[in-house]
């Protein structure tokens, strides 16, 4: 509109001659001038940086950025909106700043509490401005980006009933491991970065060089965790309400108890993330199981290592598999040696799983069933009756329905669940 008034203006004084109208046309015509120049000179000359403290998180965890904008001009920025397009919800980075002087720095901090498990990205960054007038709004998109990654929450598991004769022990299984079980295999020389306390000191002593022991793993020690992530087995989860977040508790944000989503799909991956965490605590070997999006198998090992690896696979596993939970133990049989614990975390009701458990049984793999009961979510059948056909089958059964405490279902003895163990 300004540019057509300075042209109508120009052309008036063209056909007018007069002197008012020519210098109306000037002016407009430096305001125009001036103003965009501004606009181009507030968008450019900046440098904005970015700090994430960790690219990993837990829900119930507060996750923090620092966000830093530079005027490396001698030129004043009036004003800026630096807009952050995350996808993490409930992420809000973005800010105004006003009146940043030559040479100067504006920083703020985003603090987010961490409410639901996923893969997430931050940015891009898009910077907006415009001269003092309105007249030339400037863009620009800083395409940058970095993924974060929410692991599900975990409960703490006081103790947890395995069927009985699970003891660490047993056969060898001949597999080379680097870490220290009850059994040995033999012992190699001494390589950099290899434990002092694996080394074998009388033949140290007889070879009058550092000889080290190496060890075997132990099948009878090895726990699976299956989760049913079969998209007939669980039920569509209740539309809930955006939490509320009050913006006073951001800055002294601290790590606390999300209440879980009213989902049998949530419910079992807190359930396995839980299961995994307390028998990694125990120096137990885990692994993982589950089809869903995709098919996730993670071979099992101990450590801390592997806590992370099961977390940051669960963080993104979905119910879309296609499987029963019965067809992907049949699939990924070879991976269970005989004496296997394998604990399946599902949401089924159909009592055919009472049945494929007691094959399983025969075949000398040792089943822990974790019902989720769908029932209680909003489903029409609840899993009560296959608990009972598993309890009057020997077999080990947990039923958690919702709402239920996850650390006083899991923690019950088997006696209190009322269920014989094998």
């Amino acid at each position: 509109m300004l540019v057509i008034l300075a042209v109508l203006a120009l052309i008036g004084g063209l056909l007018t001659g007069r002197d008012l109208v020519y210098s109306l046309a000037y002016v407009l015509g430096l305001l125009i001038i001036v103003s965009f120049a501004w606009a181009w000179a507030s968008i450019n000359w900046l440098h904005i940086a970015r700090l994430t403290r960790t690219r990993r998180a837990q829900v119930g965890q507060p996750l923090e950025e620092r966000f830093t904008v530079t005027n490396t001009s001698f030129l004043p920025k009036l004003w800026l909106e630096v807009h952050d397009q995350s996808d993490l919800p409930g992420h809000y980075a973005s800010q105004v700043v006003h009146n940043l002087g030559s040479k100067a720095q504006f920083g703020w901090r985003a603090v987010t509490l961490c409410r639901q498990r996923g893969r997430y990205r931050l940015g891009p960054v898009q910077i907006n401005t415009s001269d003092p007038f309105g007249l030339f709004p400037m863009h620009r998109n800083l395409s940058a980006t970095t993924n974060v990654v929410v692991y599900p929450q975990t409960v703490e598991i006081h103790h947890f009933a395995l069927p009985i004769g699970v003891l660490p022990g047993g056969d060898a299984l001949h597999r080379r491991t680097h870490h220290i079980t009850t059994n040995v295999s033999g012992v190699r020389d001494y390589l950099p970065g290899d434990s002092f306390s694996r080394i074998h000191w009388p033949s140290t002593a007889r070879r009058n060089r550092l000889i080290v022991k190496e060890f075997e793993l132990d099948p009878l020690a090895d726990i699976w965790i299956a989760l049913d992530m079969s998209v007939l087995a669980h039920v569509a989860p209740r539309p809930q309400p955006e939490p509320e977040v009050d913006p006073d508790d951001l800055p002294w944000m601290r790590a606390r108890e999300i209440a879980l989503p009213q989902s049998t799909e949530e419910y079992a991956v807190v359930t396995a993330a839980s299961l995994a965490q307390y028998f990694l605590r125990q120096d137990r070997a885990v692994g993982m199981l589950a089809y869903g999006q995709s098919n996730e198998v993670v071979q099992a090992d101990r450590g801390e290592r592997q806590l992370n690896r099961i977390l940051e696979t669960l963080a993104v596993l979905q119910a879309k598999g296609q499987l029963p939970i019965q067809d992907v133990l049949n699939t990924e049989s070879h991976l269970f040696a005989r004496g296997t614990t394998i604990i399946v975390v599902t949401p089924t009701p159909d009592e055919k799983w009472a049945a494929a458990a007691r094959q399983f049984s025969r075949r000398g793999l040792r089943l822990v069933s974790v019902l989720i009961n769908g029932e209680s979510f909003g489903g029409t059948r609840s899993s009560a009756g296959l608990a009972s056909l598993l309890a009057a089958g020997g077999m080990v059964a947990y039923m958690i329905s919702e709402g239920d405490n996850l650390t006083a279902v899991l923690s019950q003895s088997v006696k209190q669940q009322g269920y014989v163990a094998v």
